[in-house]
């Protein structure tokens, strides 16, 4: 059986959850589609999505194209299994994590507000991951919409590679309708011929000598090209009204790669999204890549081996039913996985596919509440952070305090109302601030050897740590042979390096850096006469896992960190007559532009901003240029913070204070 794994992406509100409904009703799921005016759409199953009208958590239906082969009369051409995504910019993480496990994705725009700030992100990102992607232009039906102005946008602004494939008649009236051109239409064939030949020398040479490919061999090009996300075709109707649907949905396998995947391969297969149902009992979601995944099977997860799978439930013709395997290509629900976080593989196949290169959350907000429900907080959020590993929670216990880590500011919304529907708990939040991270400044080394100078613990560390590029994470290696002390110490200074190092010497994580271990020593199992084992002369993990920090914190101080803030890429579209006093005035914001692209109507400002100056630039944007101005940006790294560093307050024991983190561990480490 061949597999589509089929992402609805948009901006919020081009009307990518109605079309999810108009195609689900139009295959024979629903009887009719929902409304998300109504709040009565199956794929947004949140009350809160359902009262705002916007898509939070993806969603996944199931259901079978038919085919038209005659020889298997009624039999399906291929498996959909569609995932309903979010379209606000806030919830882009869980947007990035459903297009991990997609094989193609149909990209909503409106007809009438056309190409917007995040279609323009959601397209770049589609293409970053090399997704074939169709364009569906929706609402050709509302006031307004202009199909041939939003197609032009398409082409300047997300790809000149694109074919127009239906004709719209009657556009921003209730009847528009669109309808697929012949497969030998004219017009269509040589549409689709010119971004054809962009790609294939063969066809532009015979194009160019008069002996261009016949309609079928162009249709056939085109096709699969799309199919390797090269070139993408574009389709126009109305979720609403259903116009045009039959037409995408009779596209999907010319246009997208519907494959049939190897069931018999070695499992590979991945954790891609966790939830709990109404009684509060753990849904994993787990796609199937390689080979097959069966009831009482034990598998290895995230490199532990033994996990024994207890149940499985497929996705399937709109329900999700009991079954006893799942395989490759599906997405499944899976029970026995209940150690699982979001990201896990399961198996020994590869999932390098599965890395989505998911943007960091840069935004932090303590979370406030009744003293008395602190323990029921942290719990129900606990709860939250285990579906959506981007909320980050940290604990003050000093304080009082709970922070969470965040998105964007729709995120407070969707948290406080998580809380009150499945907690009973009442939460606000306190004013927003950027999360920074500390970078190294050079390299640094430090050493504490087995009870010499001042160091009460059985064991000797020695670290070196250097900078390491952007992005690249934590790397640590043994400088040292690998046998010179049991393994389960190296792990347990592993874990401890990883550990110390989320707060730095200013508070803040220290990302990306090289740990080389280049000093080890700890004192073998000891006994007094007669007498069992000694924790007092013998080294244990504790020993290394309480002097790990110390030697990092020390390292750190002699290579010093510097303090970065997060900044934004940004795409400033202004008329062009007033690029000059936009110019002057973004740099008020410390935007600092680096180029400046003229076309026929607009111009587009790119360049970086800090992310605390920018929804100050996003609000002040319409009086400079007179309400016409659009601004879209995305995550772009960091730069080093002017002026003093800010702090973050230090959670646990302190290593940078010796004197008193020893006092308070050394006694406790030793047993005595």
């Amino acid at each position: 059986m061949r597999i589509l794994n089929l992402g609805i992406v948009a901006h919020v509100d081009a009307g990518k959850t109605s079309l999810t409904e108009r195609i689900l009703a139009e295959v024979g799921v629903l009887d009719h589609p929902g409304s998300v005016d109504d709040g009565t759409t199956v794929t947004d199953s949140l009350d809160l999505e359902r009262r705002r009208g916007i898509t939070i958590r993806s969603s996944v239906v199931s259901f079978d194209v038919p085919g038209d082969d005659d020889d298997h009369v009624g039999a399906p051409a291929f498996t959909v299994n569609l995932i309903d995504t979010p379209g606000h910019s806030d919830f882009i993480a869980e947007v990035e994590r459903a297009l991990a496990v997609l094989d193609g994705a149909v990209l909503v725009v409106s007809a009438v507000e056309g190409v917007q700030a995040q279609t323009v992100v959601l397209m770049r990102t589609l293409q970053r991951l090399g997704l074939p992607v169709i364009l569906f232009v929706n609402k050709i039906d509302r006031g307004g919409a202009h199909p041939e102005r939003v197609v032009s946008d398409i082409r300047r602004r997300l790809s000149e590679r694109v074919a127009l494939l239906t004709s719209v008649a009657d556009a921003g009236t209730p009847g528009a309708s669109a309808t697929a051109a012949a497969r030998n239409d004219a017009a269509s064939v040589e549409g689709m011929l010119e971004v054809v030949a962009e790609c294939d020398d063969r066809v532009l040479d015979a194009w160019a000598n008069g002996a261009p490919p016949t309609p079928a061999r162009v249709r056939q090009r085109f096709g699969e090209l799309s199919r390797r996300g090269r070139v993408h075709g574009i389709l126009a109707g109305s979720a609403r009204t259903g116009a045009g649907v039959p037409e995408l949905l009779a596209h999907l396998g010319e246009l997208l790669p519907a494959v049939e995947h190897d069931a018999d391969a070695e499992l590979s297969a991945s954790v891609f999204k966790i939830e709990r149902d109404d009684r509060g009992d753990r849904q994993v979601f787990v796609h199937v890549r390689a080979g097959t995944l069966r009831v009482r099977d034990r598998v290895m997860v995230a490199g532990r081996e033994g996990v024994k799978i207890t149940g499985i439930r497929s996705f399937d013709g709109g329900t999700v039913v009991e079954t006893d395997a799942a395989v490759a290509g599906r997405i499944a629900l899976v029970r026995g996985l209940d150690n699982a976080k979001i990201g896990a593989t399961i198996g020994t196949g590869s999932n390098a596919a599965d890395a989505a290169g998911l943007a960091r959350p840069m935004l932090q907000s303590v979370v406030e509440f009744a003293p008395e429900h602190a323990g029921a907080v942290f719990s129900a959020l606990s709860d939250l952070a285990e579906q959506d590993p981007f909320i980050d929670l940290r604990q003050d216990d000093a304080r009082g305090e709970i922070t969470v880590m965040l998105t964007g500011e729709v995120q407070k919304e969707v948290i406080q109302a998580m809380l009150a529907e499945r907690h009973g708990l009442e939460v606000g939040f306190r004013e927003s601030t950027v999360v920074c991270i500390e970078r190294l400044a050079g390299a640094g080394e430090a050493v504490e050897f087995n009870k010499t100078g001042g160091n009460p613990f059985l064991a000797t560390v020695g670290l070196r740590l250097e900078p390491a590029p952007p992005g690249s994470g934590v790397a640590f290696h043994l400088g040292i042979e690998p046998g010179a002390m049991p393994p389960a110490f190296f792990a347990a200074t592993e874990q401890a390096v990883r550990t110390t190092l989320e707060q730095g010497l200013y508070g803040w994580e220290v990302p990306d850096c090289i740990v080389t271990m280049t000093h080890s020593g700890y004192s073998p199992r000891q006994s007094h006469a007669h007498q069992r084992f000694s924790k007092a002369m013998s080294s244990t993990g504790a020993d290394f896992r309480a002097l790990t920090p110390l030697v990092v914190m020390d390292a750190l101080a002699r290579a010093g960190t510097v303090v970065c803030e997060p900044m934004h890429r940004f795409e400033l579209e202004v008329p062009i007559d007033v690029v000059g006093s936009v110019l002057s005035a973004i740099t008020r914001f410390e935007a600092v532009p680096t180029t400046t692209d003229e076309h026929r109507f607009a111009a587009v400002i790119s360049g970086r901003v800090p992310l605390r100056r920018l929804d100050r630039l996003r609000a002040v944007l319409p009086g400079l240029t007179r309400g016409e101005g659009a601004l879209r940006s995305e995550p772009g790294g960091d730069q080093p913070v002017h002026g003093r560093p800010p702090e973050r307050a230090r959670l646990g024991e302190n290593p940078l204070d010796r004197e008193q983190y020893l006092r308070r561990i050394a006694q406790t480490v030793n047993g005595v």
